[in-house]
């Protein structure tokens, strides 16, 4: 007789007898008749949809009737029992009948061996036997093959004997009781910092021996493979990692784009990070002042899991207020250990991440743990990018949270090199031997400052900027960034080329010269529409100690320009040199 058994997770969990599909005559019936009353049972069906196929006559079944020495219009005598194809397959038209309770351990014990040996979670073994109530080696049964995708149909409904549930082994194989069934997910959002956040939590977690897929406002990155290029910080983009199969961490940049149009893309997180609440976006989608955006930024950090961690900006007004009515634990991070919000809060027996002589540092109550000086950290330019050390504070307190040891933590802080591969459009500097460049992304008043106080430690000869406005912004953030970029350049090209969003170039460009108006009244300017012949202008009006600052909405043109600029100058130093 024909038998499968089926074994889960090194298990056997089912046996059936295979019978093949066959009519058993009744004395008045012919063959052709008793194969239509045999098919009209509703178990039946096409292929694979019921639990039972049809028997439908081919080449095979036809050989058979013949051999037995009938045609299908033959009356088979009552009783006889005719098998119309040569295998037991349920796709066949075959019958089963559960015999699980009857295996002899021999048979139990070789079929689960089998499965390890060969290394299926999931297998079917075919065996040919008189019988499994008697060990194979005894009844001279024989192993046929065995399937690493076998069919359930014939252990879930067996036409004699009791169903099985196969598919619950199956399912807790996939996912043991007590162990989690979801990934682990830290969310972030804000208003600047959110992606060199976002890639700084990623780099640490892959540190931590995690396989790890984030989405930033640049593309999609399993592994720090980007898979999908552009602004992917939706629910789409969410859900593009969270169902790949090889990710075991996910590290989300939620904006509030993707938050207003369609949610989060995801239920719970265990982290949620609200880098600040600063002037952007405004005036869209009925966000018409900061309490609305806070209170759209805030859905992230209401969707962490009760024993989870919100961790917000301990200086902004909106994150404290945010905090007030969370069900999660909250975390506080600041750039100044006296900030009255985090000495209240660690007075409670809070944690936060502060920025204490020099050191970036975990504190809760009068506890402390120095995780690593601020200078000895590449993103923080030598301590000298404070809206960088912001960043790495949200980041540091995130991973600590989780459960990461700070000695991981430093080493991933120390091996994180802002770069245009690990972080473009954040604080790129490009060094030719006679002046610098800078690429950020900046394009809001907040980030604007946080270049001028960043170029404030730098010494340069002279300092050229390279400017534009964003045409969605409102006029007052257009004239503000103008009126920041007078006071931080000598010399500022305006360019115009990208991201009108319903505004004319000429328009754009009145409202960047009444904020320079504003600004100092010392600093020169000119018009360059393209950006590229402006990158090209600035380098061209380069000196000794001159330093170039380009705040490009457009990042990939200017960081490609500057790049073939400097690879340019290396090549013809290394012909000099030879």
């Amino acid at each position: 007789f024909d038998f499968r058994v089926l074994v889960i997770n090194n298990e056997v969990i089912a046996a059936a007898q295979r019978v093949p599909a066959h009519v058993i005559g009744n004395g008045k019936h012919t063959i052709q008749k008793l194969i239509d009353i045999t098919n009209e049972d509703p178990r039946r069906g096409y292929g694979h949809e019921n639990v039972l196929t049809e028997i439908t006559i081919d080449r095979s079944t036809q050989r058979l009737i013949d051999n037995a020495g009938y045609t299908l219009d033959s009356v088979l005598p009552e009783g006889e029992t005719l098998y119309l194809k040569s295998t037991a397959n349920l796709s066949t038209g075959g019958t089963s009948v559960d015999v699980t309770d009857l295996m002899h351990p021999e048979n139990v014990f070789i079929a689960e061996r089998i499965s390890r040996v060969i290394g299926l979670d999931i297998c079917g073994i075919d065996i040919m036997a008189p019988n499994l109530t008697q060990s194979l080696k005894e009844n001279g049964g024989v192993i046929l093959e065995v399937n690493a995708a076998p069919g359930f149909r014939m252990h879930l409904a067996p036409s004699e004997g009791l169903p099985r549930n196969v598919a619950a082994p199956v399912i807790d194989m996939l996912y043991p009781p007590g162990k989690p069934s979801r990934i682990p997910i830290i969310s972030v959002t804000g208003t600047n910092g959110k992606t060199t956040t976002t890639r700084l939590i990623a780099h640490i977690v892959k540190n931590n021996n995690y396989k790890v897929g984030f989405t930033t406002s640049d593309g999609i990155y399993i592994q720090n493979h980007m898979m999908e290029k552009g602004d992917t910080t939706g629910p789409i983009s969410a859900e593009y990692v969270l169902r790949d199969p090889n990710v075991e961490f996910a590290i989300l940049e939620t904006a509030r784009g993707g938050i207003l149009r369609s949610g989060l893309g995801f239920k719970v997180c265990d982290i949620g990070v609200i880098t600040n609440i600063q002037e952007d976006h405004l005036g869209l989608n009925d966000i018409h002042d900061l309490k609305d955006l806070a209170r759209v930024k805030s859905v992230v950090v209401e969707s962490v899991k009760k024993d989870g961690w919100a961790v917000l900006n301990g200086e902004d007004n909106h994150c404290l207020e945010i905090a007030k009515s969370l069900p999660c634990n909250v975390a506080l991070f600041s750039l100044d250990e006296n900030c009255p919000s985090i000495v209240e809060h660690c007075a409670d027996g809070g944690i936060a991440a502060v920025y204490e002589n020099g050191f970036i540092t975990i504190k809760k109550g009068d506890w402390k743990i120095r995780v690593e000086r601020a200078t000895h950290i590449p993103l923080t330019m030598n301590g000298k990018a404070k809206f960088m050390i912001a960043n790495v504070l949200a980041a540091t307190l995130s991973a600590y949270l989780y459960g990461f040891k700070t000695e991981g933590i430093k080493l991933s802080l120390a091996t994180f090199i802002p770069s245009a591969a690990q972080t473009p459009g954040r604080m790129n500097i490009f060094e030719f031997s006679k002046f610098k460049v800078l690429i950020d992304f900046a394009h809001n008043p907040t980030s604007y400052l946080g270049i001028e106080d960043y170029l404030g430690s730098v010494d340069a000869t002279r300092k050229i900027g390279i400017i534009s406005g964003v045409g969605d912004r409102r006029d007052e953030d257009i004239r503000e960034c103008a009126k920041i970029a007078a006071r931080m350049f000598d010399h500022i090209i305006i360019r115009q080329e990208k991201h009108l969003r319903g505004r004319s170039e000429n328009e754009i460009i009145d409202l960047i010269m009444e904020g320079l108006a504003t600004g100092d009244s010392s600093v020169t300017y000119e018009i360059v529409s393209l950006e590229v012949e402006a990158i090209k202008h600035a380098i061209s009006l380069a000196e000794e100690g001159t330093y170039i600052v380009a705040l490009s909405d457009v990042i990939d043109n200017a960081i490609d320009i500057v790049q073939s600029y400097l690879d340019a100058e290396i090549e013809l130093e290394n012909r000099i040199e030879a």
